[in-house]
């Protein structure tokens, strides 16, 4: 009787175990960010658009990258550079805000100024059909006029 007992319990267990343990392999990394980059530009890529409509184009489910600015920063630039019409959606403790590109940008998404502390979500939209390789910047150096 206790083997049989055994023998329901344990599969059940490893079942549950394996439910709460497994991995989420889509897990998109937490990039800190302090007061000094210890590169400037800071550089990341991937891939814009998703399957989800939005208000900033189409997105992905989840955030393409997430930032932690770990202090509140008196000046920090965001600039996405991509072939197709990327659009760059910020979701932070400020609110959310859909950036479009414009010709003061140079045809590019980008946000500066003053970023208080917190998590930042990024979702890297695009306007046009399809999903193109992005490259997005980071930096604390303010644009050369």
């Amino acid at each position: 009787m206790k083997t049989l007992r055994l023998l329901k319990v344990v599969p059940v267990a490893v079942v549950l175990s394996m439910v709460i343990i497994q991995p989420n392999w889509a897990e998109v990394p937490l990039i800190s960010i302090s007061a000094k980059l210890q590169s400037d530009p800071l550089v990341l890529n991937g891939k814009s658009g998703g399957t989800v409509h939005s208000n900033c184009g189409k997105i992905s489910a989840e955030p393409n990258q997430i930032i932690q600015v770990k202090e509140s920063m008196p000046y920090m630039r965001l600039t996405v550079d991509s072939p197709g019409q990327p659009t760059l959606l910020i979701d932070g403790p400020g609110g959310r805000f859909c950036v479009l590109a414009d010709s003061y940008s140079g045809s590019k998404p980008e946000l500066s100024g003053y970023w208080q502390a917190g998590k930042y979500s990024l979702y890297i939209g695009e306007l046009s059909q399809g999903q193109y390789n992005y490259t997005l910047s980071i930096s604390q150096q303010k644009k050369p006029k």
